[in-house]
């Protein structure tokens, strides 16, 4: 594109003003442009013609103009922010980056911003939650870690503030979300286990209180039922304690009678800490036992390149609440539009070569076995 000639006003080959930021005005200057048209085209209007909504998009980021906020606010009411709140875990590894990966994804192009709001609130993320609601934080907000009767959901229902959850509830009303069938997940792995002639397939559940806790526990036992096999519970542990501690309690296990040969793990933090447990007491991966785990990573394929494992794609389901999120604000798409199951794909046998995570499926609306 040619150099944008300097306006007699700002005395300077960017275009920038020689006090303050760039303005509207700097840009219908450089252009030729009315500050109207200016506006419409920064906003996308479909009045304005792609060449010339393109030509003011190149203009206003070589002059590094960003829009003034608190004026967009007053003049309509809105923030243009969106808030995530996520909820602290360890076991899925880089949680937060790839989520916030795929909401800037989904956000480009429009004139929203991404806030991260840390939870330090006594009264916990429900008061984090009314905080944002209170204050007039954001346009619409994002969430992790569904309880079945989130008090969370429940009050942006009540409120009728835009959001979506990554995770489903068991509220009688509908609501947006983008969710892993663990239900799906939990009985692929369970199955996987069983086909390769584990005796005594274990769970290493997840946290009580949360959803997809629930998911897992319904597909394990589904699957051993069918099988009609022995099974395991491991106590003591659940995929939110700490690595040591899952390492100990299966360790543990295994100097006591009849122990488990199989372990489906919900993370990667639990299947390499299940396998040091296991190495511990001169077991072998592949050989006496077997794991069948989630990946949201390529940490476990590196590492442990003989454990199954069933990707989930976090930096899509991120991708896919943005765009969810973005319909909810704007209060025209009906419910099914705004539900989103992610299918596992089959279990994948890793190499040291890396072989390549697979997608995982997606459908509409809630389908669980």
């Amino acid at each position: 594109m040619p150099t944008i000639p300097p306006s007699p006003k700002t005395g300077d080959k960017s275009g920038r003003p020689k006090s303050g930021k760039p303005t509207l005005r700097t840009i219908a200057e450089l252009t030729g442009l009315a500050v109207t048209t200016i506006s419409r085209a920064l906003s996308n209007a479909p009045q304005i013609s792609a060449e010339t909504r393109k030509r003011v998009h190149s203009v206003a980021a070589e002059i590094g103009y960003s829009p003034d906020r608190a004026a967009q606010r007053l003049k309509t009411g809105r923030t243009n922010v969106i808030a995530v709140l996520l909820e602290p875990h360890e076991e899925i590894l880089g949680y937060g980056t790839s989520v916030m990966a795929g909401l800037a994804r989904a956000m480009q192009g429009t004139s929203y911003h991404l806030i991260v709001m840390p939870n330090f609130f006594d009264g916990g993320s429900v008061e984090a939650v009314n905080y944002i609601i209170r204050n007039g934080m954001a346009d619409g907000l994002m969430l992790s870690r569904t309880q079945p009767f989130d008090p969370r959901v429940s009050l942006l229902l009540e409120k009728g503030f835009p959001f979506v959850t990554h995770g489903r509830t068991e509220l009688a009303a509908e609501h947006p979300f983008v969710d892993y069938d663990n239900v799906t997940f939990a009985y692929e792995a369970t199955r996987r286990l069983i086909a390769k002639g584990r005796r005594k397939p274990a769970l290493i559940s997840g946290p009580a209180g949360y959803t997809f806790a629930g998911h897992l526990l319904h597909g394990f036992m589904t699957a051993v039922r069918e099988a009609g096999c022995p099974f395991e519970i491991l106590s003591g542990i659940d995929l939110d304690s700490p690595a040591g501690a899952i390492r100990d309690r299966v360790r543990e296990r295994q100097m006591e009678d009849d122990p488990p040969d199989g372990f489906m793990c919900g993370g990667e933090v639990c299947s390499l800490a299940t396998i040091t447990g296991m190495s511990d007491c001169g077991l072998s991966l592949g050989v006496e036992y077997d794991i069948v785990a989630k990946q949201t990573s390529h940490l476990l394929s590196a590492i442990q390149p003989r454990v199954e494992t069933i990707y989930e794609d976090l930096t899509e389901t991120g991708e896919h609440m943005g765009r969810i999120l973005l319909q909810a604000i704007g209060g025209d798409a009906e419910m099914t539009d705004l539900q989103l199951l992610l299918l596992p794909g089959p279990p994948i046998v890793n190499t040291y070569s890396g072989s390549a995570a697979r997608s995982g499926r997606q459908t509409a609306g809630v389908a669980e076995r």
